[in-house]
């Protein structure tokens, strides 16, 4: 152990004595460490956070609508009434059939009036929204076909400004409505302005009432232990008995996508990290230059002390270990940079997707392992040329 310290004591020594040429040779690993530690801390942090926010929302199941790609779309409409047939005809696969009904509503209240997208809810929750004010849908609202409705709080600030929403009117459409509950607010600005924050629930069964006709699509969730495919299969072929063979629907598992969307964050991030790669390797170019010319300078010193017993290792230690802490300060530094920089930016990023945890661990260990391994790599050619040259002609040097 003294050994090793004794080789990282001269280390220091021979880049303190060159101070200003061994800061210069740390840009390139400065700017290359901190570029990649921001690209990645940001979009990991924002593909967290985009991650988390949308599994709030809950698993939607496999999601059947019709195919308008197909001669008779009428014919294949899914209706109200074919749910109890449907669950019956599935009951072996299916644990829950949810049917799902969206339509634009001009909404009043409080003498305001808004038009926005309403759309129908089931007491069957699978998401972890929570409720500032009142209560969820819940199963009597459901059986009953209630007038309720839950709305977001930017729409309850949007009627009632700071006065409560709960237990008030709201017409939907010609019909009168009691608002039992108010979300609330999504800590995601991205979601916020694609429409997010305004969303009004009724009852599936209400939102018939009001509005028959076709439904938009269908939420099937598998019973324990039966795949998606085979679930899936069933809900189309009770369709099909219902409305044909010739009858076409899509089949949509939602938590692929998301994972698929997952996947698309993390390669670009993967990406960014790789161009920024670049920089290091440039970098680490110039830090093998700089040991190159070190070597030239030190050949008496090198001569000297293979004269006097050091052998090939220790020569060859000695300057890696120079390169390898050139590299580790440089890559140090950076690592410093960038992570002030994601956390300047993280208030943003917060406002943007919600809460976004940074990956620290994964900085730091981005941080060394990428300084080692430049140091190690392009520090390994000029500390085997100096542990080759002979103590004789290198005294004579």
């Amino acid at each position: 152990m003294s050994r090793f310290a004794a080789y990282a004591r001269e280390a220091f020594e021979a880049i303190w004595r060159n101070r200003t040429r061994s800061l210069l040779t740390m840009l390139g690993m400065i700017i290359g460490t901190a570029s990649i530690i921001a690209v990645l801390g940001l979009s990991r942090a924002a593909s967290g956070g985009i991650k988390a926010t949308i599994d709030s929302f809950g698993d939607y199941g496999l999601v059947i609508s019709v195919d308008n790609n197909q001669d008779d779309v009428k014919g294949a409409m899914m209706d109200f009434r074919d749910v109890p047939v449907l669950r019956a005809a599935t009951a072996s696969t299916i644990e829950d059939l949810v049917p799902n009904l969206n339509a634009t509503y001009r909404l009043r209240a409080n003498g305001v009036s808004y038009e926005t997208n309403v759309t129908s809810q089931t007491d069957l929750y699978t998401d972890t929204l929570t409720v500032r004010e009142g209560r969820r849908i819940d199963r009597e609202d459901v059986a009953s076909a209630a007038r309720v409705v839950l709305i977001s709080h930017p729409l309850a600030r949007r009627f009632f400004g700071d006065a409560p929403a709960a237990g008030a009117l709201m017409r939907i459409g010609g019909a009168r409505f009691t608002i039992i509950g108010v979300y609330n607010d999504l800590q995601a600005g991205l979601l916020s302005n694609l429409g997010g924050a305004d969303y009004v629930e009724i009852p599936y069964t209400t939102f018939h009432d009001i509005k028959p006709g076709p439904m938009d699509f269908l939420q099937a969730y598998p019973q324990p232990g039966v795949s998606l495919e085979a679930a899936g299969d069933d809900v189309v072929a009770a369709l099909h008995h219902i409305h044909g063979a010739r009858s076409k629907y899509i089949v949509q598992d939602t938590a692929a996508q998301l994972g698929a969307f997952n996947n698309v964050l993390s390669l670009l991030g993967t990406g960014l990290v790789a161009i920024g790669s670049v920089a290091l390797i440039v970098a680490g170019i110039g830090i093998m230059n700089i040991m190159l010319v070190s070597v030239v300078e030190r050949t008496r010193e090198i001569g000297l002390r293979k004269s006097i017993g050091a052998t090939r290792a220790d020569i060859l230690t000695q300057f890696l270990f120079e390169a390898i802490l050139l590299s580790l300060i440089g890559g140090g530094i950076g690592m410093i940079l960038g992570l002030g920089t994601v956390l300047a930016a993280y208030g943003a990023l917060v406002a943007l997707v919600g809460p976004a945890p940074i990956p620290y661990l994964l900085i730091v260990s981005v941080a060394v392992g990428f300084s080692t391994l430049i140091g190690t790599v392009f520090g390994t050619y000029p500390a085997v040329r100096a542990s080759r040259l002979d103590p004789i002609v290198a005294l004579r040097s």
